[in-house]
């Protein structure tokens, strides 16, 4: 097909068609018999052509360009249109080149579909887009690239401009959809008119965007609003320029505002909330001349409804927090933020002052409102500080790390809530829940409220994952060293109901010996599941911790690891699982990381459970689980048969006895200390020739008391009648001594000392005897208490009884 382009002499057009820059000549122009790969069409000329190829909108471009002299005469004010007809249908720039005096200004006004403009390097979904340039002395300044479908209904300018549109071969364009009039100085260097007449969200950027603002200039934003809407500016990317005079900043006009203009420095937060029409413009400084820097702005207009319940402001106070701040934020924040075609929801703290995250702290109080349809998007994080420098005023005193109802009274879901723990080296942390107690969250036992607390224990140098726990466990207290944070986190819009009977309590406490230590009350209706924290990562190197599992008196605990073997080799040092129960002359079962673990084993006694890791080589990780049920204690039957024999055998010796004595009363006179002469009396030199001690011999007991015939004779002298004893011997019948208190976690570590030489220093030779003789009476049912109190009491057996009674306090 061949084409034909006629150009009027007084057009002051000229048609170029060339190649698209980076392509080889593969499709060329024919005029008669020229073959070209460039065509130029000056004023005043008539061209006939055809090209080489069937596809030339492949190869070839066509730009337009038209030079306008308003300088020197009259300009064509009006419409705009797509000179000249019957062009190919290849890809084309239109440029209008418009000479204009700076001192007067020059107006393009689009047609209804307006203009939006994008960010360098941003196409427009047409691919239909629109440059605009300003041209002051010389000096070209890119007032930025647009798409239609926007809100940009205007663009005035000082002095000329260059326009250019750009159109795809395929659209049959036929109108440039703008027209060029004439203004008045408007004394800056463009304003850019917007019209929003429902809710929407633009963007607009500064001249030569990403590039600098020019010096010392100024210019305008004009934002056209339907008074029922309201307006929200937000900054998003700036940088300033290095002033020598005056200073950069915004200036807002707002009709109404008793403050007109409104200065704002480009860091404040801008203002919100505005009702109606207003301007803003930027205003630049004189700059540095060895180093200007660059002044730009990107921001956003955000124009939406008020709520509903405008007027309505929720009280927030914080005037008797400490060390709080409470942020108020779209969900996803800070790491997402939201589209700027999303809806968007603002949190005001007066009127005029909103943002899409404010932030509130302790020792005040707030009155806020909501710029936003759907409170759901919004999200509470909220941060409280605890300090312990000296435990001396810190010990006593009991923390409450409950959500304050400040917050939790706000219509907005709490996302998370940080406790910030922070003490000396050698203060530690105490966490107790003394009703709900916790659960630790693993994957055989899911934590299935509607939040959980996360603990962290950190130094400058590691940080230890404490684990995952929630409410409804058998976890009452986590004492930890170094720093903590506890962090809860909601799942769901149940947390303010479920989060009335909040107990958790924390505490500082002295230095504890282990990284963490747990102490478990284990439900007796399930089984509990312990994991050691930092889980999966592993137990850092030489980290000890600690589980105290407590086991009722009337029932049994059952032990059981999740894994034969601890699972690591280590590189320096050894890894332990030690296992104590807390009852005296208790077996402890110790095993290394090169060893089995211990097989499942009922615990009759509260217990410890400790693992300590050494340095594993690479690759190799400590992480370690085990469970706990409880259960009722069962006798055996062989000790059922066992005791209902004994009572038989001792009803029958009581049976004897009783006649014996009766007997005997009958037929002898009382005895008086008879003295058992078969016991040897020498003092003993070496001890180990003397083996028994005063708990096993019989060197201090008389063969026979008779408490009827002590001091028989002043039972004769006063007729059978029984005078008040005076120094008789009673026996003890009070408590000899409790279990010693339970001892701090024991060290695993440490090897036990034996003497190697097996024969003991003889003991001094002594002129007086060091065993003071006792009675051997003992009260009915005593004699089982008593064995069993002189097994616990290990102390020195060689003080009398009546002296032991005497220590106690329990006789007058």
């Amino acid at each position: 097909a061949s084409f034909t382009i006629s150009l009027n002499k007084t057009d002051n057009t000229t048609v170029t068609i060339k190649l698209k820059p980076g392509l080889e000549a593969s499709c060329r122009i024919r005029m008669k018999y020229v073959i070209m790969s460039e065509l130029k069409i000056k004023p005043g000329d008539n061209v006939t052509f055809t090209f080489t190829c069937s596809t030339p909108e492949k190869y070839f471009i066509t730009e337009i360009q038209k030079n306008i002299d308003c300088v020197s005469g009259p300009c064509p004010f009006g419409d705009v249109h797509l000179y000249p007809p019957g062009l190919p249908r290849l890809n084309r720039t239109y440029i209008w080149d418009v000479k204009a005096s700076t001192k007067a200004g020059l107006e393009l006004k689009f047609s209804t579909s307006w203009l939006r403009q994008i960010e360098p390097g941003e196409t427009c979904p047409d691919s239909v887009s629109y440059n605009i340039n300003s041209s002051i002395d010389n000096a070209t300044v890119n007032i930025g690239t647009f798409c239609r479908n926007g809100s940009v209904s205007r663009i005035k300018l000082l002095g000329g401009v260059v326009m250019s549109l750009h159109l795809p071969w395929h659209l049959p364009l036929t109108t440039s959809g703008f027209n060029i009039a004439s203004r008045a100085s408007i004394k800056r260097l463009c304003i850019i008119e917007s019209i929003l007449k429902r809710e929407s969200s633009i963007t607009l950027m500064s001249p030569n965007y990403p590039l600098g603002f020019p010096e010392d200039e100024l210019m305008t934003w004009q934002f056209v609003i339907p008074p029922n809407l309201r307006a929200s500016m937000f900054f998003h990317n700036y940088s300033l320029s290095n002033c020598e005079r005056k200073e950069e900043r915004v200036e807002y006009y707002i009709p109404g505002s008793p403050s007109n203009p409104e200065v704002f420095k480009l860091s404040d937060s801008q203002p919100a909330n505005i009702a109606g029409t207003f301007n803003m413009s930027l205003q630049g400084c004189d700059q540095d001349a060895q180093n200007p820097g660059i002044l730009r702005l990107l921001f956003q207009v955000v124009v939406q409804h008020p709520q509903v319940d405008e007027n309505v402001t929720h009280l927030v106070d914080l005037s008797k927090e400490k060390n709080m701040t409470v942020t108020i934020h779209v969900e996803g924040w800070p790491s997402r933020t939201p589209l700027m075609s999303e809806p968007i929801c603002l949190i005001c703290k007066d009127p005029r002052t909103c943002d899409r995250a404010l932030t509130l702290t302790s020792g005040a109080v707030y009155r806020i409102s909501f710029l936003c349809k759907d409170l759901s998007q919004l999200r509470i994080t909220a941060e409280k500080g605890i300090g312990c420098m000296d435990i001396r005023w810190c010990q006593k005193k009991i923390y409450s790390l409950s959500v304050p109802k400040a917050i939790t009274r706000l219509p907005i879901r709490l996302h998370k809530f940080n406790w910030k723990l922070l003490a000396t080296d050698m203060i530690n942390v105490e966490i107790t829940s003394p009703s709900l107690k916790l659960q630790q969250h693993v994957p055989e036992q899911r934590c299935n409220t509607s939040y959980s607390y996360s603990i962290v224990s950190a130094t400058p140098e590691t940080e230890l994952n404490v684990g995952v726990f929630c409410p409804g466990g058998s976890i009452e207290k986590i004492q930890m060293r170094n720093n903590i944070t506890i962090s809860l986190k909601t799942f769901g819009k149940g947390f303010i109901n479920e989060s009335i009977p909040q107990d958790l309590k924390m505490s500082f406490v002295p230095h504890i010996k282990d990284e963490c230590i747990f102490t478990v009350s284990p439900n007796p209706k399930a089984k509990v599941y312990l994991q050691t924290p930092n889980s999966p990562y592993g137990l850092p190197p030489y980290v000890s911790i600690s589980w105290f599992i407590t086991v009722p008196s009337k029932q049994t605990a059952r032990l059981r690891f999740s894994k034969d073997r601890m699972g690591i080799a280590c590189e320096t040092g050894r890894a332990f699982v030690n296992i104590k129960e807390e009852t005296p002359g208790a077996e402890e079962i110790v095993r290394r990381e090169d060893e089995l673990l211990p097989q499942p084993r009922n615990m009759l006694h509260s217990f410890w459970v400790n693992v300590s890791n050494c340095r594993p080589v690479d690759k190799t990780q400590l992480t370690l689980q085990f469970w706990v049920t409880l259960a009722d204690k069962q006798l055996d039957l062989g000790i059922i048969l066992a005791v209902v024999a004994g009572a038989g055998v001792l009803t029958v010796i009581g049976l004897t006895v009783c006649c014996v004595k009766k007997k005997k009363k009958k037929t002898q006179n009382p005895m008086v200390g008879v003295y058992n002469d078969n016991v040897n009396t020498q003092m003993p030199g070496r001890k180990g020739s003397f083996r028994k001690g005063r708990q096993n011999n019989e060197s201090h007991v008389y063969a026979v008391i008779d408490d009827a015939v002590v001091y028989g004779h002043l039972l004769k002298e006063s007729n059978g009648s029984v005078s008040p004893e005076v120094d008789v011997y009673r026996p003890f019948d009070g408590p000899i001594g409790s279990m010693p208190p339970s001892p701090p976690p024991f060290s695993f570590r440490k090897d036990i000392k034996r003497s190697s030489n097996p024969e003991e220093e003889p003991l001094p030779l002594m002129d007086i005897d060091q065993d003071t003789y006792t009675f051997a009476h003992q009260k009915s049912g005593q004699s089982e208490d008593n064995g069993d109190a002189n097994k616990k009491d290990k102390g020195d057996t060689s003080v009398p009884l009546l002296e032991n009674k005497e220590r106690d306090g329990l006789v007058g």
